[in-house]
């Protein structure tokens, strides 16, 4: 993260200060221009849409799993539980690829926020995540500290860097808020825990 994050902004910073850099340009095509590279733009879109590509991969992958793995704890439908003959969860993999195509649907009718809405909505939903696994690792050790005290890897400081690492999650929220590009997440996102408690809670009466 710090080589290739905050590295990367260094050697940004170091060459153009952070107030000229043109916004509608990238950075990096700007650096590459300035040491005489010719064709810095397609190369720069090249690693872009080729980094693209493998998180898209990646992510159609793991949810597809997930999707079938929540199947199999019947916790979702158990449609997305069946496999191919080389074990391939097919139908959970075609849900994942349309959800992915109704996102590039959104492109052309919301062109302008479409990624800020689904980047912002992601992100509330990873620090939910995120959070109610600090609070369950401060139930965790409270409640057994006999199993807590077996860990090889214990957390230093606890519970300071909990209650830290929470209240930056608090920042994070607090600042999206005054953003009014992100500012909608606060209003979607509610929705999306809305639908899926009603989805739990359907199939659950099925069940």
């Amino acid at each position: 993260i710090i080589l290739f994050y905050v590295g990367a902004l260094g050697v940004i910073m170091s060459i153009f200060p952070w107030d000229s850099v043109n916004p509608d340009r990238s950075p990096f095509v700007e650096v590459f221009l300035a040491v005489g590279i010719v064709g810095a733009a397609s190369m720069v879109n090249f690693v872009v849409l080729t980094s693209a590509a493998s998180a898209c991969n990646s992510g159609v992958f793991s949810t597809s799993r997930l999707l079938y793995s929540l199947a199999k704890r019947n916790h979702a439908p158990g449609i997305l539980e069946i496999l191919t003959s080389k074990q391939v969860p097919a139908n959970a993999l075609f849900l994942s690829v349309l959800v992915i195509c109704l996102v590039v649907a959104l492109q052309y009718v919301v062109a302008e926020g479409v990624f800020v809405i689904i980047s912002s909505v992601a992100t509330f939903c990873f620090l939910y995540i995120w959070g109610i696994i600090t609070i369950c690792h401060m139930k965790f050790i409270r409640k057994r500290p006999d199993l807590a005290a077996k860990s090889v890897f214990k957390m230093p400081l606890f519970p300071f860097l909990n209650y830290l690492v929470l209240a930056f999650f608090a920042f994070v929220i607090v600042t999206l808020a005054f953003n009014p590009a992100t500012r909608v997440a606060l209003f979607v996102t509610p929705v999306w825990f809305i639908m899926l408690l009603l989805i739990y809670q359907l199939k659950k009466e099925i069940a």
